[in-house]
């Protein structure tokens, strides 16, 4: 079959399926629910109470949407081959596959061709719902976002309403607005996202000072000290003890207010200046919920809050994403809607990439076949505890093969092979027992609180997460073995390196 012919049928039978929702729908008489998909930028669910009771971080809105709906334990994101992390999140996000199966990067030919007509706002819209979105620019799937019908994208990361997060709630307001004034009865899917809390984290002056922390810039100098501002994390480092893999990383060495210092007063500031940036979502969020009450429309809304991954912030000795602990691994994810019993909580194991599906089973919209997800709507319906019993994990955005993980139960391996084979390193972790992750540098006095790779006493565990991981790497289509493991015949995938932008030359000084 052509590829033409074969993206021809797929839609075909997309649209088919389409109609046939929206067909039952009319013949029931029940009104279809509407979506807001909520996703902020780089945000670990550590920083919020209902994730870490000891935070500082005040998000009512954010605790209203739990109170009233379901929050997951174990949502986490697969991970990335690229040190932009968001790229591949959001990819997985819109299409519902997995991280070597999309569009991009080394799986790329294992993808459908025109992958667009089948992501997220290509299948609200052949359903008959009304799109609209706003996120940040760039490190996306930009054919996906240009399938909703309004657009509204720009990078805000200011202090300022038109330069922060207000500008991206404003444009779902407007909207509101114009379908209000219009009498749009269409249902709606607006996926509602953020740019914030991705540094630059410049907050408005009054959260800043909430939070006790500053727009610091001064890479000679520490940001003073505050005692309004956020405690260190529990499993707070001054430095990792190996390197994470990626030389000259970004989010490691040069965020502007962070740099490469792990200091407890540097990484204090910017946490509060995080938590700032956090609020101020959560504001933004809280003006939305008024509108869509107003409206009569919030009780007939499914709104998923959560985050393309987590962050670290001075979490074991790191500053950014590309990491697979915990803290960053793992993604908050809340859902209220009809059906979804209030104030309820679930482990979930769940992707990212499981939204897609999700968000069409709820709606009674058939998702794509090409997608890969699992729907957990019976997890947010409390008939499922769990849709997997197996997480798997990867960064490869800087050395190869790179980091991976893998989850299973109480139990999860973190392997390290990077640095061109200098850095081969294994951490087995039991959440039950520890669940920040602490290692021997935390300096805990209690066995249990610590790595176990090294433990004989953990000896078949360790064999038996190895071996789950190659098999999550077999199954997952990963083009990339790690150093004590068959190699499988694979020849790792050439990467073409990315042409820098040439410089202009300067101007002669006169």
């Amino acid at each position: 079959m052509s590829k033409l012919l074969h993206t021809s049928s797929m839609v075909a039978i997309l649209v088919v399926c389409s109609l046939t929702g929206v067909a039952r729908a009319a013949e029931t008489g029940q009104k279809r629910p509407n979506v807001l998909f909520i996703i902020v930028d780089d945000q670990s669910p550590f920083d919020l109470r209902l994730y870490n009771p000891d935070s500082k971080l005040d998000t009512p809105n954010i605790d209203r949407l739990a109170a009233e709906g379901i929050t997951l334990d174990a949502a986490y994101h697969m991970g990335s081959f690229s040190g932009a992390v968001c790229t591949p999140s959001r990819h997985m996000v819109m299409t519902g596959r997995t991280v070597w199966h999309l569009p991009i990067g080394p799986g790329a030919k294992t993808c459908p061709p025109n992958y667009e007509q089948y992501s997220m706002a290509a299948v609200f819209n052949d359903a008959g719902y009304d799109t609209m979105r706003t996120c940040k620019k760039g490190n996306s799937y930009a054919a996906a976002n240009s399938q909703f019908s309004v657009v509204k994208d720009a990078t805000k990361r200011g202090g300022t309403e038109e330069s922060g997060s207000a500008w991206h709630g404003k444009q779902v307001l407007e909207y509101l607005d114009q379908r209000e004034s219009s009498k749009d009865d269409d249902p709606f899917l607006i996926y509602f996202g953020f740019s914030h809390p991705h540094d630059t984290r410049d907050g408005t002056p009054e959260l800043l000072a909430k939070y006790g922390a500053v727009n610091h810039t001064d890479k000679n100098n520490l940001p003073a000290a505050n005692p309004r501002q956020p405690v260190l994390p529990v499993n707070y480092l001054g430095k990792h003890p190996f390197h994470h893999g990626h030389p000259g990383l970004r989010d490691e060495v040069s965020v502007s207010g962070v740099w490469e210092k792990r200091d407890p007063q540097t990484i204090q500031n910017e946490l509060g200046r995080e938590f700032a940036c956090n609020e101020n979502i959560d504001i933004q969020i809280g003006k939305v919920l008024k509108k869509l009450e107003r409206m009569g429309e919030l009780d007939n809304t499914y709104i998923v809050y959560t985050a393309d991954h987590g962050m670290a912030i001075g979490r074991h000795g790191l500053q950014g994403k590309q990491n697979l602990y915990q803290h960053t691994w793992r993604v908050p994810y809340i859902v209220k809607g009809p059906g979804i019993k209030a104030g309820t909580r679930s482990t979930g194991n769940i992707y990212l990439l499981d939204s897609l599906v999700t968000v069409c089973d709820l709606a009674g919209i058939k998702a794509p076949e090409s997608t890969e997800g699992i729907s957990f709507k019976s997890v947010l319906q409390e008939k499922k505890e769990t849709v997997r019993d197996v997480l798997f994990g990867v960064y490869n955005g800087g050395t190869k093969p790179g980091m991976r993980c893998v989850k299973q139960g109480d139990w999860k391996l973190i392997k390290y092979d990077v640095m061109d084979g200098r850095v081969q390193e294994t951490q087995l972790f039991n959440l039950a027992d520890n669940p920040h992750e602490f290692i021997a540098e935390h300096g805990k006095n209690d066995p249990k609180l610590t790595d176990l790779a090294e433990d004989p006493a953990y000896k078949d565990k360790l064999a038996e997460m190895e071996d789950l991981l190659l098999a999550e790497m077999r199954r997952l289509d990963d083009p990339y073995r790690l150093w004590n493991q068959p190699d499988d015949g694979l020849e790792p995938p050439v990467i073409k390196k990315r042409r820098g932008r040439k410089k202009k030359p300067k101007a002669a000084v006169k």
